[in-house]
């Protein structure tokens, strides 16, 4: 998902920026209004944080791409349905420009493209999968496991369309484009991986549900004590 170093032209580098740092900003401001208001706040994101870092810190190279994106786990539909979508994003973003910095995973002129897949589409798409999933009243397993898998395929159709939209000025066409890209992605490593994420982000709530479901209560996750933990 994280578009190498180099790999975007300069408007779309401004383009990216332009759309995901609002974002960013929005984020920062729900942190500091939340953190007067939920116990513990500032620990959890540490934790989540510390989470999708991980999540996305092992690149699993694409060769179809040659080497323009890298595949791996995401964890924002995770840090989404539990801070919230633009906490979620400010947690991406921190994540990604420390693997940028340190790790040469990803890069500082596709930042803010990688905000947009990951951030931004990975986070509000794996938030509102949850939500639709609790209207349907869904088990909170099966809740997490769409949170997971939606969140992995919007990023990584994020992540296509950038891509995508770098053939414009060369006669070629965007959705061929992007539609190949993103079947390159499902076809190789990301389709599996989409699926493993699910089932964590499902065990992980119901972890923290039946050993303390006052988390899942303060942070607006669940409405009440009677929410089916089946899976």
């Amino acid at each position: 998902m994280h578009i190498t170093e180099g790999i975007l032209p300069t408007k779309w580098v401004f383009t990216w920026f332009s759309v995901s740092m609002p974002f960013v900003g929005i984020g920062l401001f729900h942190v500091k209004r939340k953190k007067k208001t939920v116990p513990g706040y500032l620990p959890l994101i540490g934790m989540m944080g510390a989470a999708v870092f991980v999540f996305s810190c092992f690149p699993i190279p694409v060769i179809a791409l040659n080497g323009m994106a890298t595949a791996h786990p995401c964890g924002t539909g995770m840090s989404a349905l539990l801070l919230g979508p633009f906490v979620s994003v400010v947690i991406a973003a921190v994540a990604l420009l420390i693997q940028a910095l340190f790790l040469a995973h990803g890069g500082l002129t596709t930042l803010g493209g990688n905000i947009f897949s990951m951030g931004i589409l990975g986070s509000f798409s794996g938030y509102f999968a949850f939500k639709i999933a609790q209207r349907c009243k869904l088990s909170l397993f099966w809740c997490g496991f769409l949170a997971g898998v939606i969140s992995d395929l919007f990023t990584y159709l994020g992540t296509s369309i950038e891509l995508g939209l770098l053939v414009i000025n060369k006669n070629g066409s965007f959705l061929k484009a992007t539609a190949e890209i993103f079947g390159v992605f499902m076809m190789t490593s990301q389709g599996v991986l989409c699926l493993v994420e699910g089932v964590v982000v499902g065990f992980v709530l119901i972890f923290v549900y039946k050993r303390r479901p006052d988390i899942l209560l303060n942070l607006g996750v669940i409405k009440d004590n009677a929410m089916l933990i089946k899976v």
